[in-house]
């Protein structure tokens, strides 16, 4: 018999326990799984004043339902849900209605106003992707209209923002203004002493469920943000061109050009509705049993900004937090699961809160996190660092790779003057088409590497056995004459090691393609090794060169530097580094270097991916693959043969034009969107979110 799961909101609760049902009811062909949203999309509500403030793009807060329920059993419904029958169980929308077995109640919040007059018509709102897009627009509008006002006074007027509220929203949102009027101000070229900013709230302090201590850190850096913070000031009413106050015992009105308010929330329209039918309090939120359900009705469901639930041994309600949103969902998804399949026993909710974040502008903020039990605070840099971290694990949940990368492309990669906390250092703000030469001589260089190996031989007999022994022959001799070892006792060691002596820089030249020429130098030396098998220690040393780096990290790998020369001497073409990794060398020395087969295999693909990596550089076709690959070839050489410091630049080159290097003047502008536009349609590569838009 077909079980009817309706889920009422897409905010953090909903869309979580949407994709927690679809998961472990993905084999039960009787359940459906609806999700109502007015909106196609899924709002991050706590970067609203991001947006606000514009500090990032308006479609970086907004993820699609349907890339979100992209090949899973979730039907995704767009309609306005008007009311609820809880007798009949229906679910009344504007387009149609729902049916269900099992009503899941995720509407979320509204701003509340508290009966001030005008509040709800003169003063902007920050609670919805319509309301930052709005007043982004509006905040601009100001600065446009007041370059152009004569008036002094009436500059002023239009120049001057209150926010009314000291709580989370209230205190991101003003400091975001405060950091974005800068901007302003110079694009407009109006003095900043005509921007008056004011964040007003009948509470003593800021953010007050955050230590006295963090409170004073946020007014202090809202002041140094010339940010004037009113506090114990009461709004009284708003109009169109005014605010009240009252400040001690009388209501005083002052000018002003926009008002925002963040003062506080209330249940949704149908959580409210909900609430007149089902026990609640606390501005219409829900009273639920242990399983999250409603203690008048067990067969709704109630999670998120919704629930008014006191878990035992607590002494408040859980909060209307995110955290709260994520756990709720948890636990609603299990619980409906047992009902649904009737196996397993429900869950109480019992959610251990991590902490809470508050970020003032793009480069501070303050935190306090930890466990339950033990809760410590964040220096600035590390409690922004937790925040963009708090937010990939959410987006992990939500979108994969798809919104993990949006998301960092819009917090760092195009951030504009410098707000974010690591600065611009992350922001592409050079033309990229620079990179096209240097994209070109490295795709040069691997095509010349590879054809050179090709007249060397390499389709023709094995070569690697030379080539990984006579490098690593001469960094041995190096390390040997440094730590004072004797000479070779015999004719044949002592060869090896003239050998290596003489054809050091030809040996380690090897990496970029000129292995004969060290075999060569190996055979050469081998010649005249009975002339040199009685040189001393101290000689050898001189002649070889000098060791500036010799250093082991727990027997996983050492790192090797030297020169080819004396230090005095030495140029860079004379300085060599080795990751010297003993599973690389039980690999080269056990499996390669031993079969003939496997060492022409490997030297043949090796040339091959040369020379394709060439080309591919060379003609703009998949950089990204081809630059990723010359990396994989750089550091294989860097642990086996090493690499003169000569050749380092190679790696730094594949570093540089790793993203987006074939994009100008290179095929990937035609290629990559086609096949991009292809990708997306893989019904496997959209449930899994491997895709970029």
């Amino acid at each position: 018999m077909e079980k009817r799961i309706v889920i009422i909101g897409a905010g953090y609760a909903g869309i979580l326990t949407a994709k927690k049902l679809a998961k472990r009811c993905k084999h039960n062909d009787d359940v459906k799984i609806t999700i109502i949203d007015r909106n196609p999309f899924h709002t991050m509500l706590t970067e609203l004043h991001e947006v606000a403030a514009n500090r990032v793009d308006e479609d970086s807060i907004k993820i699609s339902l349907q890339k979100v329920f992209a090949r899973r059993k979730v039907d995704v419904k767009l309609d306005t849900v008007q009311s609820i029958d809880f007798d009949q169980r229906i679910v009344v929308g504007t387009n149609e209605n729902y049916g269900y077995d099992y009503l899941v109640l995720a509407a979320g919040s509204k701003p509340t106003f508290f009966g001030v007059p005008g509040a709800q018509e003169f003063a902007y709102k920050l609670w919805s992707y319509d309301d930052a897009v709005i007043l982004k627009e509006h905040i601009h509008d100001c600065f446009r209209k007041a370059a152009r006002e004569t008036n002094l006074e009436e500059k002023k007027r239009i120049l001057t923002f209150y926010i009314v509220g000291a709580g989370f929203t209230g205190v991101e949102t003003v400091g975001e203004i405060a950091e974005y009027v800068p901007v302003l101000c110079d694009q407009f070229e109006i003095d900043r002493s005509l921007v008056t900013i004011f964040d007003v709230d009948i509470l003593d302090r800021v953010v007050p469920v955050l230590p006295e201590k963090l409170s004073e850190k946020i007014e202090k850096r809202l002041t140094k943000m010339h940010v004037t913070v009113r506090l114990k000031a009461g709004v009284c009413s708003i109009g169109e061109d005014f605010i009240e106050m009252k400040i001690g015992d009388a209501c005083v009105r002052e000018s002003a050009g926009t008002v925002i308010w963040t003062a506080g929330i209330e249940s949704s329209e149908i959580s409210g509705e909900a609430a007149k039918t089902l026990q609640s309090a606390r501005r219409g939120r829900i009273v639920t049993d242990q399983y999250l359900r409603s203690v008048d009705n067990d067969s709704v469901f109630v999670i998120g900004d919704n629930i008014l639930y006191t878990p035992e041994g607590e002494k408040m309600p859980v909060p209307q937090l995110v955290e709260n949103c994520e756990q709720s969902a948890d636990t609603a998804a299990t619980n409906i699961t047992c009902a649904v399949t009737g196996t397993g026993e429900m869950v109480a909710y019992k959610p251990k809160f991590h902490g809470v974040m508050v970020c003032v502008g793009g480069r501070y903020g303050v935190a306090r996190v930890g466990t339950p039990n033990h809760m410590f605070n964040l220096p600035s840099f590390l409690a922004m660092f937790a925040k963009h971290f708090i937010n990939i694990i959410y987006f992990i949940q939500v979108l994969g790779w798809n919104k993990i990368f949006n998301y960092m492309k819009h917090e760092f990669f195009t951030i504009r003057h410098d707000r974010s906390f690591v600065g611009g250092h992350f922001s592409n703000k050079t033309p990229s088409f620079l990179l096209v030469a240097l994209r070109m001589w490295l795709g040069a260089v691997w095509l010349y590497e590879g054809i050179m190996k090709i007249v060397e031989g390499w389709f023709n007999s094995p070569q690697l056995t030379g080539f990984f022994n006579g490098a690593n022959g001469w960094y041995n001799t190096i390390l040997n004459a440094a730590s004072g070892a004797a000479a070779a006792p015999d004719a044949t060691s002592s060869a090896t090691t003239t050998a290596a002596v003489t054809g050091a820089a030809t040996v380690v030249h090897a990496v970029a393609g000129t292995a004969v020429a060290a075999i060569d130098a190996i055979s050469s030396a081998t010649t005249g090794a009975a002339n040199a098998a009685g040189g001393a220690a101290g000689a050898a040393a001189k002649a070889v060169g000098q060791v500036l780096m010799n250093f082991s990290f727990l027997g996983w790998f050492q790192v090797i530097f030297v020169s080819g020369k004396e230090l005095a001497k030495s140029t860079i073409n004379d300085l060599a580094f080795k990751l010297d990794v003993p599973l690389m060398n039980w690999f080269v020395n056990g499996f390669i270097l031993p079969n003939k087969t496997v060492q022409m295999f490997m030297q043949i693909s090796i040339v091959i991916l040369e020379i394709l990596i060439g080309l591919s550089l060379l003609g703009g076709l998949f950089t990204t693959l081809s630059s990723g690959l010359s990396l994989i070839l750089e550091v294989m050489f860097v642990c086996t043969t090493g690499l003169y410091l000569s050749t380092f630049w190679m790696i730094f080159a594949a570093i540089a034009v790793l993203i987006g290097g074939g994009r100008v003047f290179g095929f990937d502008y035609y290629v990559l969107p086609a096949l991009k536009r292809q990708w997306k349609k893989l019904g496997f590569v959209r449930k899994l979110y491997i895709y970029n838009d």
